[in-house]
């Protein structure tokens, strides 16, 4: 028997940060190439998931969002939201292993009936977390301190939450950092899997995608330096050990 993989889903279309994503995935995770394979979406059709065959999947982030003017939406945008929503489907019906970061918030918020809307963006950069009492127990986040710094930066997230959706985390300018849809399906907000080098590079690969004036690039590298982020990874971490399976 051999060990099942984990699936990452990416969206992002730049090699140069969809490449630094699926490396810190893999590190940060635990995980070699075969242990963690990858789908780029921006560059191939999702095509039929056999959830059978996978330990658990993870979904990056990038520059789409859910709530996008629909005109606006590239058809590539249009085809990934598509079948990420039919993928989600199955996930939420089987209870199957599934981390969304950031883009997760929106694609599994959307899918469950979550509020999402551009109310509590924050820049890109640190992000102070508060963990919910529910976080505090569980199984990923439990242990870590109550309060941690990690890395993020989004345009839209969720204001409200449905009823039987957990609240995990939250932060001062935004109400949901966290959240958990039946025992085993999860979106954060932040980036579990970005450390000082990764968010750099992603502020040189989308200074000009909106979410910052790109002549403020430097200054956020500088204001990343002051944060001491190393809890966001032990809850990626966590993911792959819980989850991993023999098939």
């Amino acid at each position: 028997m051999a060990d099942a993989p984990f699936l990452l889903l990416s969206i992002r279309g730049e090699d140069e940060a969809a490449d630094d994503e699926y490396r810190a995935v893999r590190r940060f995770g635990g995980l070699d190439e075969a242990g963690m394979r990858r789908i780029r979406l921006t560059h191939r059709e999702l095509g039929d998931i056999d959830l059978r065959q996978w330990s658990g999947i993870v979904l990056g982030g990038g520059p789409y969002t859910v709530s996008d003017d629909p005109e606006s939406k590239t058809p590539t945008q249009r085809r990934v939201e598509a079948e990420l929503a039919a993928l989600l489907a199955d996930v939420i019906a089987e209870d199957f292993p599934f981390l969304g970061c950031c883009y997760g918030v929106g694609t599994l918020g959307t899918a469950v009936g979550a509020v999402i809307d551009r109310s509590h963006s924050e820049p890109v950069g640190g992000v102070t977390v508060d963990l919910t009492d529910e976080g505090r127990r569980d199984p990923l986040f439990a242990g870590l301190p109550d309060t941690f710094d990690a890395f993020g930066g989004h345009k839209e997230a969720a204001s409200l939450l449905p009823a039987g959706v957990v609240s995990l985390a939250t932060s001062a300018a935004c109400p949901v950092q966290a959240f958990r849809v039946g025992a085993n399906v999860y979106a954060t907000q932040f980036h579990p899997e970005l450390d000082l080098d990764g968010v750099c590079t992603r502020i040189d690969v989308y200074k000009n995608h909106g979410y910052f004036a790109p002549e403020t690039a430097e200054s956020l590298k500088d204001a990343a330096r002051q944060r001491q982020v190393t809890y966001p990874m032990e809850i990626l971490r966590r993911f792959v050990q819980r989850y991993s399976r023999r098939l």
